[in-house]
């Protein structure tokens, strides 16, 4: 399900060249349902529908699309995921935690880094386990998923994931930071990455 490709060119210090995860999608329906226009997030990279935010949802009727189209495909992730998403803006994390946990199980990216965002903040239901949310998170950013590039450095120069064991290695935060560069030219990510790469780099 899973291979490397590379990430174009040299980062852009020290000349080293990163890979990233692709995610395989191919095992899954791509086809469009109710749920997706319902429902799906406008950052997720594997989304098939435009994406809606969460002001503009309908829950009531999010939660009854997603929970039909899970029903006749429940092993797709992306579906999974959606539904996670619709009963924890809901007020219903605890429902759809076990959602979560089956599309971070075929790490599905925006799952793996939603799931260890929510997991980091302590949200009801999740266990609040950092250290597990910070795999989650970094696994996202193997993959490529910019907010988890970013987000874990932030996070691992914040004492986030102090004392988990084998979590941080300044050089790949780097690689993270670098590609995240590369995805992006809005003016205030480009910022809070340049400033988390001279942190990085001052504490070296």
């Amino acid at each position: 399900m899973k291979k490397l490709i590379a990430v174009c060119g040299l980062l852009a210090f020290g000349g080293i060249s990163a890979e990233t995860l692709e995610w395989d999608a191919s095992p899954y329906s791509q086809d469009v349902t109710p749920c997706d226009l319902a429902t799906a997030h406008p950052l997720d990279p594997n989304k098939v529908a435009p994406g809606v935010s969460q002001g503009e949802m309908n829950f009531p009727s999010a939660i009854a699309a997603c929970e039909a189209a899970v029903a006749e495909d429940p092993d797709n992730p992306r579906l999974r995921y959606q539904l996670a998403r619709v009963y924890t803006y809901s007020g219903q994390t605890g429902k759809g935690w076990p959602h979560m946990e089956v599309a971070v199980a075929a790490e599905y990216p925006q799952a793996l880094f939603v799931s260890g965002y929510m997991q980091y903040l302590d949200y009801p239901d999740t266990g609040g386990d950092a250290c597990r949310a910070g795999r989650l998170i970094r696994r996202s950013a193997e993959y490529g998923r910019l907010a988890a590039q970013v987000g874990f450095a932030h996070y691992a120069l914040d004492g986030g994931f102090d004392g988990c064991e084998g979590l941080i290695d300044p050089a790949e935060m780097l690689e993270f930071l670098a590609a995240a560069a590369e995805a992006t030219d809005d003016y205030y990510q480009t910022m809070l990455i340049g400033m988390l790469q001279k942190e990085i780099k001052a504490r070296e």
